[in-house]
């Protein structure tokens, strides 16, 4: 029994700290560390011959006295914290620190026999409730069997300790959240967007102005082009660009996903969408084009016609994996943030060179998460095809 007893706290520890319940584990180590030296030293000093091997005994029990002050004093912190949890774990705590007293009685060889047996009495049922409680409550995922509110809180306000957002950041779950970055692109404003890699800037290609934001928010040299998204493939086959068969295989192959290919720009990318944006996209005689493979920017594109597009960082500082990064580093320079948690990929996209796709084939031009090795693959494919 003092085994077993000890073993399933010392299991229910573990499983605290694994919830990240750190005030729980420590209880629970606490009371199975307690729990085995109780009832080893009882069994020790029941025990004669064993006792005397061990040196346990009559007027050899100091260090176990000591012990079993300490424990008085651990527990006594376990309680004040246990007061501001629920009144369950604070009955246990109660519990344990009557059977703390039990064990330093006996120490002193002073422990009454009635008064042990009401504590473990008392201990058995408080656990019993409480190990009943907590498998129910899980089980069902709502509070069956009560707990009891803490006894001890502490008043504070989040709304006073947390700053105000600097911009507007609805949740991409949300359709409301959708249209309300719709609304705010299709009037020029820069907003921060989740991909299927990092988190974005974007701002609406009928707004060149919008563009030439996301050059100073980022502190991005005017030399560096920014890309462009849309939402799928036949919307390019509808603006008719003079592409190859081979361009198109590939591109069939590679979208939706995280890799851009670089195609010769023209005046088709006004039938794209691309308006008065038209100059401040790619270079002057290229663009990257990518179709993310995400639903919530395939939507959000599908509401504001291809968006300019390019990381949502500090030129030459790391990508943003987190809308919280996003927020903290750019939100005050941005109208608004659509918040989407953590990224699918913690590095940018895989770039590659088409323009001579028909005479030399492709050149990676920036690896990112899609190794080059993979896209060549695709390439080399599609060719034999």
């Amino acid at each position: 029994l003092i085994l077993i007893g000890g073993f399933v706290q010392l299991l229910a520890g573990f499983l605290a700290f694994r919830k990240y319940d750190h005030l729980g584990g420590a209880a629970f180590l606490t009371f199975s560390a307690l729990w085995s030296s109780y009832g080893a030293t009882k069994v020790l000093c029941a025990a004669p011959v064993s006792g005397h091997l061990l040196g346990i005994g009559a007027g050899h029990t100091e260090g176990f006295t000591a012990g079993s002050i300490a424990f008085l004093v651990l527990n006594a912190f376990l309680i004040i914290l246990a007061s501001s949890f629920n009144v369950v774990l604070l009955c246990l705590t109660l519990a344990m620190e009557l059977l703390t007293v039990c064990f330093l009685l006996f120490t002193l060889e002073n422990l009454p026999l009635p008064f042990e047996i009401v504590v473990l009495s008392i201990l058995s049922a408080i656990c019993f409730y409480g190990a009943t409680a907590s498998l129910t409550n899980c089980m069902f995922g709502k509070d069956l069997l009560m707990m009891g509110p803490p006894l001890l809180t502490v008043q504070s306000s989040r709304k006073d300790r947390e700053d105000p957002l600097p911009c507007v950041c609805p949740k991409s779950h949300l359709t409301s959240g959708l249209r309300t970055i719709a609304e705010l692109l299709n009037t020029g404003a820069v907003c921060g967007v989740p991909t299927d890699t990092v988190y974005a800037l974007a701002a609406s290609c009928k707004h060149p102005q919008a563009i030439e934001k996301v050059y100073r928010i980022k502190d991005r040299p005017q030399e560096k082009p920014i890309c462009i998204f849309i939402s799928n493939l036949e919307q390019l086959r509808a603006a008719a660009p003079p592409i190859s068969p081979l361009l198109w295989e590939f591109m069939e192959n590679v979208y939706p996903g995280g890799i851009g290919c670089i195609i010769q720009k023209g005046e088709w990318l006004k039938k794209l969408g691309v308006g008065a944006g038209y100059s401040r996209v790619g270079t002057q005689d290229s663009i990257m084009i990518r179709v993310p493979d995400l639903t919530v920017l395939v939507h959000l594109i599908d509401m504001t016609g291809p968006l300019a597009i390019t990381s949502a960082n500090p030129s030459g500082e790391v990508d943003s994996t987190h809308h919280d990064m996003v927020i903290s580093r750019l939100g005050h320079k941005l109208e608004g943030v659509l918040c989407d948690g953590e990224s699918d990929e913690v590095v940018a996209s895989t770039v590659v060179n088409c323009t001579k796709i028909d005479e030399s084939g492709i050149t990676i031009v920036r690896e990112g998460c899609i190794p080059a090795g993979k896209v060549m693959q695709i390439f080399e494919k599609v060719k034999n095809r």
